[in-house]
């Protein structure tokens, strides 16, 4: 016998058409339905699962957007701004309900945006005066600082020999100046973070050990040519 398979015949034109089992039809529409349901509920978990995420980044955004401007408010009014040009005017609010009036997410965009405005507002604030120099590198910016304080002890010792000379007042300046340094050095510690910080939330590098070495050797090299120069020659 030949192996081959047997074709089945198909239906022929004019033949009666299959009755179709209204219990298959049935379980079909309810599989079709039951997975257009399924991709419906799984989008409407995305969507609201992307939603709850862009709220909580939204008031994060805002937490820090506010903190922001209550500080640029503060500073610009010490700098003689009016407070009734601090104030958004009425178009301005209408303008920005529209612009997040897209949920959200529309929010959040809008939160972003006023932080970058909020950054050029600080760039614009740190391009007057000293806080200028907080974008030089820390050591050269802050031994502007730390260096004038370190030399006024050993200066007023210098003055003072020049004076009295060597005797009892010389001595006692120089043991009066022996703690000075480390009061130079906490002056100049307070300073660099108040003079050189762009921002209220940015952090600045007072390079301690630079400073405390800044402040001190200029008091140690004045105090011993002192008391070389005082020894009987």
């Amino acid at each position: 016998m030949s192996g081959a398979p047997t074709a089945v015949p198909g239906p022929r034109v004019g033949d009666p058409p299959v009755p179709v089992d209204p219990a298959e039809s049935a379980w079909a529409e309810y599989v079709a339905a039951a997975r257009q349901l399924d991709g419906v509920r799984r989008a409407a978990a995305t969507a609201a699962g992307e939603q709850a995420r862009s709220v909580t980044a939204a008031r994060e955004e805002l937490t820090g957007v506010r903190e922001r401007l209550a500080a640029q408010q503060s500073r610009l009014r010490e700098l003689g701004v009016p407070a009734i040009s601090l104030a958004p005017t009425p178009p301005e609010v209408s303008e920005a309900a529209r612009s997040m009036a897209g949920g959200p997410s529309a929010v959040l965009a809008a939160l972003r945006a006023a932080g970058g405005w909020a950054d050029a507002a600080d760039d614009a604030l740190a391009a007057h005066g000293l806080p200028r120099l907080a974008r030089w590198p820390a050591r050269p910016r802050n031994l502007l600082v730390y260096g004038p304080l370190a030399l006024v002890v050993p200066l007023l010792q210098l003055v003072l020999y020049a004076v009295a000379g060597a005797g009892p007042v010389t001595v006692l300046a120089l043991l009066v100046g022996l703690p000075l340094p480390a009061v130079a050095f906490m002056l100049g510690w307070l300073a660099v973070g108040r003079v050189f910080r762009p921002r209220p939330t940015d952090r600045v590098d007072r390079t301690p050990r630079f400073g405390a070495l800044v402040c001190l050797v200029p008091a140690v090299l004045t105090a011993a040519g002192l008391l070389l120069a005082m020894l009987p020659g």
